[in-house]
């Protein structure tokens, strides 16, 4: 691995007691120059293996994800088992840990659709609730292109009940939750391409339409204790690779896709 492609960085407790109480941290750049323009790379060549241009007529799912892309990238699968990320999981998650989740999340130009408001552990709920989503920014995000907001405070609430959206009957929306969220709490977090974002499973979180003529694409990592189980499919251990430390399950142990 190409150390001069990731910054590598430590949490102070400056840094550790605010994420504890606000449940998100832009940590600052994680990605250097030519290490964002090799990952872009990598990204839009598999994206554009398997994707299209968006699609009114498809589901979000279809037109902005593109799941497990650490199996598509060389480039993100070092930078997901063994870059920056990695060390700050383990300062707020704890010295055993493990892998969960890889997406590349791709609001294209011309992608009006809202994600609402959810909390990470609605989708996939896994215990114990120190599960830690990181976000990093391949394009500048903005209002405009459609950012991210969260509502500060609000992983103090604990795991919320999560309800199909509006349009549930909707072949175009049918796959979204929604959460309660009291929108006057909720800020914008902006973005620089190569920077992340680090937040936990229970922070409440969206993002808006994308009026701009410029693409926002995301790379989505998820790290777990790694004795997570998935507490919606009969407390089995989540599945992923062991980076730290050590687990009492064997199926981690031995779990070898991802190797």
């Amino acid at each position: 691995m190409n150390q001069a492609l990731f910054i590598f960085k430590r949490l102070s407790d400056s840094e550790l007691r605010r994420f504890a109480a606000e449940g998100y941290l832009v940590c600052g750049a994680t990605l250097s120059a030519p290490g964002l323009e090799q990952i872009r790379g990598e990204c839009m060549a598999a994206w554009n293996r398997e994707k299209s241009a968006f699609d009114p007529d498809k589901t979000w799912l279809e037109n902005a994800l593109l799941p497990n892309i650490h199996h598509r990238s060389a480039m993100v699968r070092q930078f997901y088992f063994a870059g920056p990320l990695v060390d700050v999981a383990e300062q707020i998650i704890g010295p055993n840990l493990k892998a969960a989740t890889s997406q590349l999340t791709f609001k294209t130009r011309g992608n009006r659709m809202v994600f609402p408001w959810h909390q990470d552990n609605g989708y996939g709920e896994l215990e114990p609730y120190n599960a830690l989503s990181c976000l990093t920014a391949l394009d500048d995000t903005s209002l405009e292109n459609g950012c991210l907001w969260v509502i500060p405070g609000s992983n103090r609430t604990g795991q919320q009940a999560h309800a199909q959206g509006k349009a549930a009957a909707d072949v175009k929306h049918g796959a979204e939750l929604m959460a309660r969220a009291e929108e006057s709490k909720a800020v914008p977090v902006p973005m620089k391409a190569g920077e992340s974002l680090v937040m936990s499973c229970w922070t409440l979180h969206k993002s808006g339409p994308n009026r701009s003529g410029r693409d926002r694409r995301i790379l989505f990592f998820r790290y777990a204790d790694a004795d997570a189980v998935e507490v919606y499919n009969q407390r089995r251990p989540r599945l992923g690779r062991l980076l730290r430390g050590r687990t009492r399950f064997e199926e981690v142990r031995r779990f070898e896709a991802d190797l």
